[in-house]
């Protein structure tokens, strides 16, 4: 057998057992990007994403594991009493709003027309006081723009709601509801709390 042949096994022995141990190597994305269907409490989502707060993160201020705060927002389970209180403590949302279990067991799928893209810069260049709202357009990488056009707002009034906390009319509200098909106490609780 020639000798570079063999030696070529070897290495080729190496590098399996060098990707066995040290695997393919790691990304890790600022929040990762999962199907519509997976995420069960997409109000806690919203509001974390608004608040660019990690999921990591909140588990390490909370001193409970990532797991638990993962199975929150991705299974919708909903934390033990004495970390449901700390969560509202360190959000400023009551229970009802960030825990909704009939949102839970629903977790409605929102229909797009067309395909949307959240601007970032929506966040740099204005106050984003309904938090709520706002992150609930980057979970589902919506514009500001295109929603309102579905919705059949003019952009301008729907950017009032997200930067001015502006609170719509009740038939405006009850619109916004039906297409994020959450309740209107929660989609416009920032102007409720303020």
């Amino acid at each position: 057998m020639p000798k570079n042949q063999q030696e070529s096994h070897k290495i080729q022995a190496w590098s399996l057992i060098n990707r066995k141990y040290l695997g393919q190597g790691v990304r890790v994305k600022r929040f990762r990007r999962p199907k519509r269907s997976q995420i069960r409490n997409r109000v806690l989502l919203a509001i974390l994403m608004a608040k660019d707060i990690k999921l990591s993160k909140l588990a390490e201020e909370l001193a409970v594991s990532s797991r638990s705060v993962s199975a929150w927002v991705y299974e919708g389970r909903i934390p033990s009493r004495n970390n449901l209180e700390k969560v509202c403590r360190l959000l400023g949302y009551p229970s009802h709003i960030l825990f909704n279990e009939a949102l839970l067991r629903q977790s409605p799928i929102v229909c797009q027309p067309t395909p949307s893209r959240f601007m970032k810069r929506t966040l740099a260049h204005s106050p984003q006081n309904n938090v709520i709202l706002t992150g609930l357009c980057m979970v589902y990488d919506f514009s500001v723009t295109d929603v309102s056009v579905w919705i059949g707002v003019h952009p301008g009034t729907f950017r009032k709601w997200l930067h001015q906390c502006h609170l719509p009319t009740l038939a405006l509200q009850e619109k916004a509801e039906n297409f994020f098909r959450i309740p209107r106490n929660i989609l416009f609780a920032d102007c409720d709390l303020r």
